[in-house]
């Protein structure tokens, strides 16, 4: 009866996923997480370029935008199409800066922080945030 016991395989597949398989899904989850926040980031990045682009071609056409106009202006396109972050998560903010780094512009700086959901809450861990910061350089004129 011992013999044959010992020489019994049938349990041993669960066994051997009940030790090894959280870890396997938490690797996978892991995974998953890292893209999510990678698209999350490339989105803040074209979020910002966008921002810039539009700063800069309304200062070419002599309409002056305050720093809560292009503050808005980021937000309502991050949270729309093709970008989706959500609104509750976003952080924008646009200072203008004392001394531009470029002489004859003036500079502003655009930051955008975003809480990224975590697939990763079984496990312990819980939302992080991501940031990026974006120069915008209007040609000054005067």
């Amino acid at each position: 009866m011992i013999r044959h016991l010992l020489r019994d395989t049938q349990g041993s597949l669960a066994v051997e996923f009940a030790l090894i398989g959280p870890t396997f899904i938490a690797m996978m989850l892991g995974v998953f997480q890292i893209g999510i926040g990678m698209q999350n980031y490339n989105a803040l990045r074209s979020v910002g370029s966008d921002v810039m682009r539009y700063a800069v071609v309304n200062y070419q056409t002599n309409n002056d935008l305050t720093n809560t106009q292009v503050r808005d202006y980021a937000r309502s396109i991050a949270v729309n199409s093709p970008y989706l972050l959500e609104s509750s998560r976003l952080a924008v903010s646009v200072d203008s800066v004392t001394t531009s780094r470029v002489a004859g512009t003036f500079e502003k700086t655009l930051t955008l922080t975003y809480s990224v959901p975590t697939a990763l809450s079984i496990i312990g861990f819980g939302d992080f945030p991501i940031s990026y910061t974006q120069s915008i350089f209007l040609i000054n004129d005067a």
